[in-house]
């Protein structure tokens, strides 16, 4: 009697979770949108930070290499004077006040070289431990429901929606909730960590008629709002995550079989360590 009561109490609860989350507010999904389009500026501005930190050091580099061959040139110079026992004058304290300005700029372009390459190397290396962290807390669970992988510097927990939802649900199954938790227990502890939610899903439009949806872009921003509060309730804080909605413009397989569409339904957790010190360093230059 106990256990009947105990499953009509969850069935209750779950069908008025699910009643209240069908219902979104003209306001809610104008918000929902408007917290999209800030995500995809960030987005923009972190891979233009990322470029312009490249080329920033791909300059210096050819600036020291250019200041190396200069001072080659002007050392040769003065050494093939000294050799005939010519009369160097004012050229000769020219050519050294030269090599001596040569000198001090490349070593303070090199001082940088070595802080952003330092800087830089740190941040691999809480990449690859953050990885490490993650991939050990969700170690229990199937290659084929959850992935973590390193791209482009951040570190991708990518999820499948049949680990998370059913079909054109937002309300997150028990084992998907099992994983998020084990997810926010690893991320809690690393405060300087910014997390992205991405929810995803395939090309075949939502049921016509569905409540609080119109199309595929409501169904991934409410997914991964659903999947923001879990993570937030579970200890990570609000400030630091972000949920935001591609809808099925970013697939991972074009193809239109059941295979491809299965894989392009989707949630992508990205973990961003922060850049502040290297920002700061482009910024002094």
């Amino acid at each position: 009697m106990k256990k009947n009561l105990f499953k009509a109490s969850v069935y209750l609860l779950a069908g008025t979770m699910a009643l209240s989350s069908c219902v979104v507010s003209k306001k809610k999904y104008e918000d929902l949108l408007a917290r999209k389009n800030a995500l995809e500026v960030d987005k923009s501005g972190l891979e233009q930070q990322k470029q312009s930190l490249e080329e920033e050091k791909a300059r210096l580099e050819q600036e020291r290499a250019e200041l190396e061959r200069q001072k080659a040139e002007y050392e040769q110079s003065l050494q093939q004077a000294l050799k005939e026992g010519k009369a160097l004058g004012e050229n000769l304290n020219l050519s050294k006040t030269q090599i001596d300005k040569l000198n001090a700029d490349l070593k303070v372009r090199e001082d940088r070289l070595k802080e952003l390459q330092r800087i830089l190397d740190e941040k691999d290396r809480a990449v690859n431990a953050l990885r490490s962290k993650v991939s050990n807390a969700l170690l229990g669970f199937n290659d084929k429901d959850l992935t973590v992988n390193i791209r482009n510097g951040k570190v991708y927990v990518s999820l499948a929606e049949q680990l998370l939802f059913n079909s054109g649900s937002t309300k997150v199954d028990p084992k998907g909730v099992e994983a998020l938790k084990k997810l926010a227990a690893v991320l809690k502890e690393q405060n300087d960590v910014n997390v992205v939610v991405e929810g995803h899903t395939d090309d075949v439009p939502i049921a016509k008629g569905t409540v609080g949806m119109q199309d595929n872009w409501d169904l991934s921003v409410l997914r991964a709002t659903e999947i923001t509060r879990i993570l937030t309730q579970s200890g990570v804080q609000p400030e630091r995550v972000t949920p935001s909605g591609r809808s099925l413009y970013v697939p991972l397989d074009n193809a239109r079989t059941k295979e491809a569409r299965q894989k392009n339904r989707r949630t992508e957790i990205i973990l961003t360590p922060k850049l502040d010190e290297l920002f700061q360093i482009l910024e002094s230059a």
